[in-house]
């Protein structure tokens, strides 16, 4: 969390100042040292989700901004709805180490309805950080493309509605914030979601955290050039018959993408081969390979399939 914008949001309730508090992609709205209104470009505006909901037509709410809010803020359902967009936008917002430059404005419109003091909004924002779970952080939502597992487990998973409606959305492309533009539901949300499914095994980890896994992990070195390690057998030898051999290690299927355990071991067996045996490892020649072996191997592999 940004501690000089929390500061900085203390400060200005304290000193009841109202006015416009910019961070990064995104703004902070006081009346009287109170939060009228957050807004930021990762998160669904609050006029999206007011029309989304049935309370306001988009024409009530540009004459709403322009000072003529007439009957909507009578609506009880829109300061449910400012709360939410308030701590949807506020939450990404605060995770940012964006420094804040505050000026003097008008009061908001919103402030009738929306009145949230700044340690209230921060406590909130330190508690969904304090849950946080899993690869998917909070600068990744929109920046990182949603990308549906490859290989699902035979585990029995029960989704919510909104669960598999952003499971549906997910497409290689779009990225959690444009996942709930397009929904019209809040980033945080579909940021827990995406945490839950990929826990599951329904989505896979976002690409910069399993690239920098590989590369920190103690013992393992990214090769970085293109060739292939000197030898790297890839096939059984023979088994002398009556004795017992190695236990088979799993093996991919056909036009199948190696997964993050295959990788391992190509980005170990790599290393180990550059950098123990450089200039000094000899291939042995192959061995007849056993016909049975292969079948019984395959037989195996079939049923874990």
């Amino acid at each position: 969390m940004s501690v000089a914008l929390a500061d900085e949001l203390h400060r200005l309730g304290e000193a009841g100042s109202t006015g416009v508090l910019r961070a990064g992609d995104g703004e902070f709205h006081l009346v009287r040292g109170a939060i009228a209104s957050v807004g930021c470009g990762r998160t669904i505006g609050l006029d999206r989700l007011v029309v989304e909901a049935g309370v306001a037509t988009a024409e009530d709410w540009r004459r709403a901004g322009a000072g003529d809010p007439g009957p909507l803020l009578d609506e009880p359902q829109l300061e449910t709805l400012a709360l939410l967009s308030v701590f949807d936008a506020a939450y990404f917002l605060l995770a940012s180490a964006a420094e804040p430059e505050f000026r003097a404005a008008p009061e908001h419109w919103l402030a009738p309805v929306c009145h949230i003091a700044p340690r209230a909004l921060v406590h909130e924002c330190e508690r969904r950080t304090d849950n946080e779970h899993g690869p998917w952080t909070a600068d990744l939502v929109g920046t990182v493309p949603v990308v549906p597992a490859r290989r699902i487990k035979r585990n029995q998973v029960v989704l919510t509605g909104s669960q598999a409606e952003i499971l549906a959305a997910a497409d290689t492309r779009r990225s959690i914030a444009d996942i709930a533009r397009d929904l019209g539901r809040t980033t945080y949300g579909c940021l827990v979601a995406v945490r839950d499914l990929t826990a599951a095994g329904l989505i896979e980890p976002p690409e910069p955290v399993v690239a920098a896994e590989l590369a920190q992990r103690p013992g393992r070195h990214l090769a970085l050039a293109p060739e292939p390690p000197t030898h790297v057998p890839t096939l059984p030898r023979r088994i002398p018959s009556g004795s017992a051999g190695p236990a088979a290690a799993p093996s991919r299927g056909v036009g199948e993408q190696p997964g993050r355990h295959a990788i391992d071991e190509e980005v170990t067996a790599t290393a180990h081969y550059r950098g123990t045996h450089a200039g000094a490892y000899r291939p042995e020649r192959w061995q007849p390979v056993d016909r049975e072996i292969l079948i019984r191997l395959r037989a195996a592999l079939e049923e874990l399939a």
